[in-house]
């Protein structure tokens, strides 16, 4: 959430910052309203400050025995008791208006993102790795005679309907093996904290990190009313909720392993073949809360992170940066990683790793106690994927097939397999 501050100094700075987004003008109409709200507030304490002296002078008028006065002067306390209350809660109602219109506006990028409109528009930063070259027509996921007896996509429409699958057998087996394998990097190699958590969330930590009350209708809500996390960024930036932490403890890095929900709202009709884009779908998500200073030096990191995943697993990919057009909501700046997918021949994103500064902190109220002494700042956030496990399946299985069907596996997943090293052309490890 913008501070309104900051928009009453520069107020074309914001404007900028949202044109550079594709959006209008907001600020005359946001300090209108902030105007409106300081008025009342004013108002209610000029108010207050008349019944403190009438209160004083009807105390003496009492004392003296002059009921008259006292009477009078009771009336007018009561009458700006009124007044009080009224411009209090005139004040609190444009309060929320005021926190609501903020609530739905995105966060402001960095300067050094380029503006776009779309993904067309995003800029490559490096690419790593060689795409392979077949010499047969490399097939996608889902055709590769391997792995297609492990990816049941008609019982997952009976039990559940369209963008669901039942894994089974080795398949399965290599994607859970996957997800191990990505935690075990993270918190060995990279010192990110383990952490489970939750699925099931409350409206207040989806407010939080931005998906509401924009964006509710690309996540689901129980009848209950708690709301099912489209991705542990949620739970894991939501640790500090509320709290005010000492700067010694920053940076958190935090890592989750856990299953996602979306339902896809905005998407219909676009990778609907296969498990690419799913309602149900599981991913190692990194979280880190810095302080100010250390937002972008952290942002290199994570995307380091989740580089160093698919170079491990041998996955050719580019690191893009994302154009002001086709970054998310929250973020400052956002670094996808595409990973090559021969099947479709192109490449596609596996991770997006976003540096916040202190948009979601300042909606979830998490600051931090500056060591060198002064007032509470809010804490900046980040978080990336590391990776989205389905899609990783997919490119290992892609990047990985062989003209008879069968899958060679990553060096780094055969201690995770047993020490099998191909997943066999009748969709068997060995």
């Amino acid at each position: 959430m913008h501070d309104i501050r900051a928009i009453r100094e520069n107020p074309a700075a914001f404007d900028a910052a949202l044109a550079s987004r594709g959006l209008s003008p907001m600020s005359a109409g946001l300090l209108a309203l902030d105007q409106d709200r300081r008025a009342r507030i004013n108002a209610a304490e000029t108010a207050q400050a008349d019944q403190n002296r009438l209160s004083k002078e009807a105390g003496a008028a009492k004392g003296r025995g002059d009921e008259a006065a006292f009477e009078r002067l009771r009336a007018e306390v009561s009458e700006k008791k009124d007044t009080i209350a009224r411009m209090q809660a005139e004040a609190a109602a444009l309060d929320a208006e005021l926190t609501d219109r903020l609530m739905e506006i995105p966060n402001a990028p960095l300067p050094e993102v380029p503006v776009g409109q779309d993904e067309s528009d995003n800029v490559e930063l490096r690419r790593w790795g060689t795409p392979r070259n077949f010499d047969f027509t490399p097939l996608e996921h889902y055709e590769i005679p391997g792995a297609v007896p492990g990816l049941d996509f008609t019982t997952a429409a009976k039990l559940s309907g369209a963008r669901f699958v039942v894994l089974k057998g080795a398949v399965a087996r290599l994607h859970r093996a996957l997800g191990q394998f990505m935690l075990d990097m993270h918190i060995t190699r990279h010192g990110l904290t383990e952490t489970w958590a939750p699925v099931l969330v409350l409206e207040e930590m989806m407010r939080g990190t931005g998906q509401l009350p924009k964006f509710g209708e690309d996540s689901y809500q129980t009848r209950e009313g708690w709301w099912l996390i489209p991705t542990s960024e949620v739970t894991l930036t939501n640790t500090v909720h509320g709290d005010l932490v000492d700067q010694a403890s920053l940076p958190r890095r935090m890592t989750a392993h856990s299953q996602c929900f979306r339902s896809e709202a905005g998407s219909a009709g676009r990778d609907t073949a296969g498990m690419l884009r799913q309602h149900q779908f599981e991913k190692v998500e990194m979280v880190s809360i810095t302080d100010a200073e250390s937002g972008q030096a952290e942002h290199a990191r994570m995307t380091r992170c989740a580089e160093d995943v698919l170079e491990a697993l041998e996955l050719p990919y580019r690191t893009m940066v994302l154009c002001t057009g086709d970054m998310g909501f929250s973020a400052r700046i956002t670094h996808d990683l595409e990973v090559w997918l021969p099947g479709q021949n192109t490449y596609r994103e596996i991770s997006s790793v976003s540096y916040c500064g202190d948009f979601q902190a300042r909606r979830m109220n998490a600051r931090y106690r500056p060591s060198a002494g002064g007032k509470p700042e809010f804490v900046h956030t980040l978080n990336g994927s590391g990776l989205a496990v389905g899609r990783t399946l997919i490119a290992v299985l892609e990047n990985g097939q062989q003209a008879d069907g069968s899958v060679t596996l990553p060096a780094v997943l055969h201690p995770y397999l047993g020490g099998a090293t191909t997943l066999t052309a009748e969709g068997a490890l060995a």
